[in-house]
C-alpha cells in the first residue's frame, strides 16, 4: 500500500475473479496458525505500538503481505479490515508493556493535552496474534466470501515511479489506496480511492508514519461522508499529534511534507501540508490546485514571525535558519513554527479531467506546472497510448535537469490514456486552466512561478 523503494508502474484492477483461488493458495501456504516459537511472516512495526496507532499499523502489515502475495485489492482491504476489526474489540491488555522509568519522566514535563496516559503494547505479540486473526478470517471466507470482498471496483492506472536519487537514503513513501471504503468497512454508496505523497526530511520515520495513519485518521472522521476535505485537514493534525508523542517516546526527530488526495463520487478533494503538490489536467490544461507552503510566502512568514520564529535565507528561505519548509508532520523542535495544520481544497469532477500528478519537491523544483503536459503527451505518443511506465519519465526528465532530491511521481489517470492521445495535445504548453473552483484558495496567484530548488 505504501512504499519508499524504487518503484515501477502498477495498474490496479479488482480481480474478483481470483478471490476463492487466492485463499485456497493462503491457506494452502500457512495451513495452521503460528505457534509462539515460529516466524513472523511480516516484519512488526518496531517494539512498541500505543493503542491509536494500532489500526493502522495492524492494515499496513496486511495490505502489505496480500498486496506481496498478489491479493486482488478489494479482497485484501476487506480481508485485512475484518481481521483488524476483530482484534480490535478484543482485550488488548495482554499485549501491554510498562514504558521505561525515563519515558515516565518525560511524559511528567508533557503540555496538558499530553498528560493522558499512553498505553503501550508489544508489537511483536501484537502482530503474530493479528497474523492468526487474518488467518481464522481467510479460512472462514474460504467456505464463502462476503459481497464486499468480491465486489468489483472501477479499474484505475496509476503509474508510480520513486527513486534515492543521488541521495544518501530513500525519505519519499507513497500510497495508492482505489479501495479504501474496503479497508475501512464503508459501506455507503460513495466510490472512494485515496492517493499520497510524503516527503521525509531528517530521515524516513515521519513519512513512513504519514503513509500509514493520514488516511487511517481520514477514516475514522465522523465528517468524511459531510466533508472530506475537513476530515483530510483533520487527519493531517491528527497524525502530526501522534507522531510528535511517537518523536518524544523514542527520540525522533524527522519530519515529512505530504500531499493527498481523495476522489469521493464525482468529486476530488486534496490536502497539503509543505511543498509537496498534486495537480489536474483537464483536456490538456493545467488545473492548479493548490499552492504550496514555504517559509517565503507572505502569510507563513508573517505566522512564523508573529509566533516569535524568523524567516531567513541561505541557500533558500528557511524556518530559523533550517527548515525549507514552513509546514510539515513532525519536527518536533520546530514545533509551532513548523505548523502541522493542512490546507485543503475540493472540485467538482465533470468526466472531462485527464489525470491528477503527484510529486514531491524533487521533481516540481525542477519540472514547471506547464511542462507536465507535453512531457505526459509525448509518452504516450510513442507508447501508443499506454500511460502504465510515464511516471518513469516524468522522474527522469527531473533527473535530467539536475534533481538531486529524493524523487517520487504518482499519475493517477481519470480518463483512457488512449483518449488522451486520440484527442491530441489540446492545450499543452498553457500554463494555467482557464477557471478554478470556488472551494479552492483565494490567494492563488493569476500566473505560476517556479520556485529555486531546495535542500
Amino acid at each position: 500500500m505504501s512504499s519508499g523503494a524504487p518503484q515501477k508502474s502498477s495498474q490496479m484492477a479488482s480481480g474478483a475473479e481470483e478471490t476463492p483461488g487466492f485463499l485456497d493458495m493462503l491457506l494452502q501456504d500457512f495451513p495452521a496458525p503460528l505457534n509462539p516459537e515460529d516466524p513472523l511472516p511480516w516484519k512488526a512495526p518496531g517494539m512498541m505500538l500505543s493503542q491509536e496507532e494500532v489500526e493502522g499499523e495492524l492494515a499496513e502489515l496486511a495490505m502489505g503481505f496480500l498486496g506481496s502475495r498478489k491479493a486482488p485489492p478489494p479482497l485484501a482491504a476487506a480481508l485485512t479490515h475484518e481481521a483488524v476489526s476483530q482484534l480490535l474489540q478484543t482485550d488488548l491488555s495482554e499485549f501491554r508493556k510498562l514504558p521505561r522509568e525515563e519515558e515516565e519522566e518525560e511524559e511528567e514535563d508533557d503540555d496538558e493535552e499530553e498528560k493522558a496516559p499512553v498505553t503501550l503494547l508489544d508489537a511483536q505479540s501484537l502482530a503474530r496474534s493479528f497474523f492468526n486473526r487474518l488467518w481464522e478470517v481467510a479460512g472462514q471466507w474460504q467456505k464463502q466470501v462476503p459481497l464486499a470482498a468480491r465486489a468489483s471496483q472501477r479499474q484505475w492506472l496509476v503509474s508510480i515511479h520513486a527513486i534515492r536519487n543521488t541521495r544518501r537514503k530513500m525519505e519519499d513513501r507513497h500510497v495508492s489506496l482505489p479501495s479504501f471504503n474496503q479497508l475501512f468497512g464503508l459501506s455507503d454508496p460513495v466510490d472512494r480511492a485515496y492517493f499520497a505523497v510524503f516527503d521525509g526530511h531528517g530521515g524516513v520515520d515521519a513519512a513512513r508514519y504519514a503513509a500509514v495513519h493520514v488516511h487511517t485518521n481520514a477514516a475514522r472522521q465522523p465528517e468524511l461522508p459531510t466533508d472530506p476535505a475537513g476530515a483530510l485537514r483533520e487527519a493531517f493534525r491528527r497524525t502530526d499529534q501522534m507522531f510528535l508523542r511517537k518523536a518524544k517516546r523514542e527520540r525522533l526527530q524527522s519530519g515529512t511534507t505530504g500531499v493527498c488526495a481523495l476522489i469521493a463520487g464525482v468529486t476530488l478533494h486534496v490536502a497539503w501540508l509543505g511543498d509537496s503538490q498534486v495537480i489536474l489536467v483537464q483536456q490538456g490544461q493545467v488545473v492548479k490546485l493548490m499552492e504550496p507552503h514555504r517559509p517565503e510566502r507572505q502569510d507563513e512568514k508573517a505566522r512564523i514571525e508573529a509566533l516569535g520564529g524568523f524567516v531567513s535565507h541561505m541557500d533558500c528561505w528557511r524556518v530559523n535558519g533550517t527548515l525549507a519548509v514552513s509546514r510539515a508532520i513532525g519536527d518536533v523542535f520546530q514545533k509551532p513554527y513548523v505548523s502541522g495544520e493542512a490546507d485543503a481544497a475540493s472540485r467538482a469532477l465533470t468526466g472531462s479531467e485527464d489525470y491528477l500528478l503527484l510529486a514531491c519537491d524533487g521533481f516540481f523544483d525542477v519540472v514547471p506546472h506547464q511542462e507536465v503536459v507535453g512531457l505526459v503527451q509525448s509518452h504516450l505518443m510513442r507508447h501508443q497510448g499506454s500511460g502504465l511506465h510515464v511516471a518513469e519519465e516524468l522522474v527522469s526528465a527531473a533527473r535530467e535537469r539536475g534533481s538531486h532530491d529524493n524523487i517520487t511521481v504518482m499519475v493517477v489517470f481519470l480518463r483512457d490514456p488512449q483518449e488522451l492521445l486520440e484527442g491530441g495535445n489540446q492545450g499543452a504548453g498553457d500554463p494555467q486552466a482557464g477557471g478554478r473552483s470556488q472551494d479552492l484558495p483565494s490567494s492563488l496567484p493569476e500566473t505560476e512561478t517556479q520556485a529555486p530548488p531546495r535542500s
